[in-house]
């Protein structure tokens, strides 16, 4: 019985892998720069609503409905984080083309003080 409900949960799990790896480099940082900005002003707002209503809880609820906000529009995979994807080269593609070998100069290491 254990086995059958496994299965039934294992296309969710390939499914959520797959969105997962969704988002470009340019949505990874649109969303790190969206987050930080989202939580710095709510903050301020919700120091501003419980400095002038005189309410500790007030603040702790505006900045709690603040995070969860946040959280909905940049943890989610939106389509909108993928407007830039990257075009990986196949494998045999990649083949062909050799790799760039490190460089190694042979300079004569500099002594920083002189006596």
């Amino acid at each position: 019985m254990e086995d059958v409900k496994w299965r039934r949960r294992w296309p969710l799990r390939r499914r959520a892998r797959r969105s997962a790896e969704k988002m470009d480099w340019q949505g990874q940082k649109l969303t790190e720069q969206l987050m930080q900005i989202m939580l710095v002003a709510f903050a301020a707002g919700a120091f501003v609503t419980g400095y002038f209503m005189g309410s500790f809880q007030m603040m702790l609820l505006v900045y709690a409905a603040g995070v969860v906000l946040t959280s909905l529009i940049t943890i989610p995979n939106w389509p909108f984080f993928n407007r830039h994807p990257l075009k990986w080269l196949d494998p045999i593609e990649a083949e062909r083309h050799p790799k760039p070998q490190p460089t190694t100069s042979k300079k004569k290491p500099t002594k920083n003080h002189q006596k």
